[in-house]
């Protein structure tokens, strides 16, 4: 379409796919995400390598740091809530607060979503280059 202006796109952009519906129009653009595996902060690449270790070297996508982030808030409530219990658990979920995750630092607001950074993602040569992360 020779669109001049940069398109801006989300996290449903980070699929290789993309890049064989678009191809090289698609360099320059940038995406918003939830993480990256270049990103140099050294718990995120202490997550990388555990991953690359356990899964034959394969990197971790934003799907996988997901989830890890769900599962340790899920482990971090249930500390707090004392057990399983549904109210105590769904109330201990619900007060999460500045909890130090892979996709960045995480609170629960009073609707339950989840605040906390986006990661900017620059589209260049068929990969998704990490440029910063913005903090809510």
């Amino acid at each position: 379409m020779e669109l001049k202006a940069p398109l801006l796109g989300g996290d449903g952009w980070d699929s290789p796919q993309l890049w064989d519906l678009g191809g090289d129009a698609l360099n320059g653009n940038y995406i918003s995400n939830h993480y990256s595996v270049d990103d140099p902060t050294p718990v995120i690449q202490d997550f990388v390598k555990r991953y690359k270790a356990k899964y034959n070297g394969i990197a971790p996508d934003a799907i996988a740091a997901l989830g890890y982030d769900a599962t340790m808030v899920m482990a971090d409530a249930i500390k707090r809530a004392g057990g399983t219990e549904c109210v105590a658990l769904r109330d201990a979920i619900a007060q999460t607060a500045n909890y130090k995750g892979i996709t960045g630092m995480i609170t629960l607001n009073s609707e339950r979503n989840a605040v906390k950074p986006a990661v900017v993602l620059e589209l260049k040569d068929k990969k998704y280059v990490y440029k910063e992360t913005i903090n809510p």
